[in-house]
């Protein structure tokens, strides 16, 4: 299995630091405003690393934070006559909304920063003690210079990093690249007591804290947008190995950008779209799937026409599970054919190609094509006279998979309907039969309106849930 490390610009083989175990920590929101369809791909892509290593038999412990203090959420606190705290509390609330809708599983451990105070003036002391920090006038800064390989995360020098770092008004650091570990308080501001006086942590040394407290000192994948490859990710390891004198991570993933329409995303250009926004027109798993079907690596393209292909795509997925599960229940109870175990030969191989692409570099697309493979190879094969151990064995390869990548989640195996739903459909059957199409068209519109699709196949009617 390999990983693409940003450290190294390459594929490494994956090699846990502990056995099976695979500690993960990704850089969760700031809880100032619901999280924006950018920050949906790299929450989804973390959510799917970590199903596929446990898939693959790792034992994972995963940890993402929030942000709960910055000038985003003071400034808009300020604005409503709320306490930071109280803003968080609720955007918190809201990110868990949409990310359960998107089928992001919940983190081991989701710190909080204004929950860890104690500990990151903790680690501030030590980088005071060994020289790496220094105070001015309540504020502390790290010396990004004193530490040798500041830029080996980005790739650039000193030099080169300094050209476009700046002092902003206020701020009394000695050196541009130099950044704040402490911000000494000012008026409207929440702050804690520390050494240097009131105040409250910045931005870098939370996360490298939070890191720490739940995982080590040393961590397997550190992840996050390219965004923050740097200052925040590079500052973080500075800090970080400068505090302990051991690597900060072994391997740091990074997700592409997302683009919408081919334009970087931004308020200024009426383009920016939270996922709330999104989902009030599309069905979350739809989006999951878009997000999906390029590789995490690469920049994707938000569009109306590229959402309505992850429909159309997921619905064929979904349309050959219920396909399957319809003629499961007609198949004969029979040993499989020679030519079905040659079926199910095929479908260990697709199923092979799928775990070949996810072990190079979590390739979803081609993890994906892996799963049509299998739809095509079930359609051409399979018919109601087909074994029912096999079409069985192919639900649940293709569910096994599926749920890999998050998918599947309206799928309910064996779900009945109401009973109003099954009178309806069976009134539609007797208007058929009696040639009142006008009616069986009507009873059809109704039930589509409530999310059931019927479909008149020669081996009888079959319906399924519409996504």
């Amino acid at each position: 299995m390999k990983i693409f490390n940003t450290l190294s610009r390459k594929k490494e083989e994956f090699a846990p630091l502990s056995g099976n175990k695979v500690n993960i920590y990704t850089c969760g929101p700031t809880v100032y405003d619901f999280f924006h369809v950018g920050n949906a791909r790299v929450f989804i892509t973390f959510d799917m690393v970590r199903n596929y290593l446990k898939f693959r038999g790792y034992d994972v412990k995963f940890v993402q934070n929030f942000t709960d203090i910055d000038d985003k959420m003071i400034k808009r606190a300020n604005e409503e006559g709320i306490t930071v705290r109280e803003l968080g509390d609720r955007f918190i609330k809201e990110y868990f909304t949409d990310a359960d809708a998107l089928g992001i599983k919940r983190a081991d451990v989701h710190p909080r920063a204004t929950e860890h105070i104690g500990d990151i003036i903790d680690i501030i002391k030590i980088l005071e003690d060994k020289g790496y920090a220094y105070e001015v006038d309540g504020d502390v800064y790290y010396e990004a210079r004193k530490f040798r390989d500041y830029g080996k995360l980005s790739h650039q020098n000193p030099d080169e990093l300094e050209a476009g770092a700046r002092i902003e008004p206020g701020e009394k650091k000695k050196d541009p690249m130099d950044f704040a570990l402490w911000k000494a308080k000012k008026p409207g501001e929440p702050a804690w007591e520390s050494p240097w006086g009131e105040g409250r942590p910045g931005w870098h040394i939370e996360c490298s804290v939070m890191a720490m407290k739940y995982l080590g000192e040393t961590i397997d994948i550190h992840g996050g947008g390219p965004d923050l490859i740097f200052p925040h990710h590079e500052n973080e390891i500075a800090q970080s190995e400068a505090a302990t004198g051991k690597p900060f991570a072994k391997y740091f993933m990074h997700v592409g950008y997302l683009n919408i329409n081919n334009q970087k995303m931004s308020k200024s250009l009426g383009n920016f779209f939270t996922v709330r926004d999104i989902l009030k027109k599309y069905d979350p798993e739809v989006l999951r799937f878009f997000m999906l079907s390029s590789h995490y690596r690469s920049p994707i393209n938000f569009s109306e026409d590229f959402m309505q292909q992850a429909r159309s795509a997921l619905e064929r997925l979904y349309n050959a599970l219920y396909t399957m599960e319809h003629l499961e229940k007609t198949a004969v109870d029979k040993e499989p054919t020679a030519g079905e175990e040659q079926y199910l030969k095929i479908q260990q191989q697709n199923k092979e190609k799928f775990i070949e692409a996810m072990d190079d570099d979590f390739n979803t697309a081609d993890a994906i094509a892996a799963l049509f493979d299998m739809v095509r190879e079930f359609n051409v094969n399979i018919n109601e006279n087909s074994s029912r151990k096999v079409i069985i064995k192919t639900i649940e390869l293709l569910l096994e998979l599926g749920k890999v990548l998050g998918f599947f989640g309206k799928f309910k195996q064996g779900e009945l309907l109401d009973e109003e739903i099954q009178r309806k459909i069976e009134e539609r059957q007797q208007a058929r039969k009696a040639r009142n199409f006008a009616l069986a068209d009507k009873i059809r519109d109704e039930l589509k309106e409530k999310g059931i699709i019927l479909e008149d196949t020669p081996a009888g009617v079959r319906w399924k849930r519409q996504n």
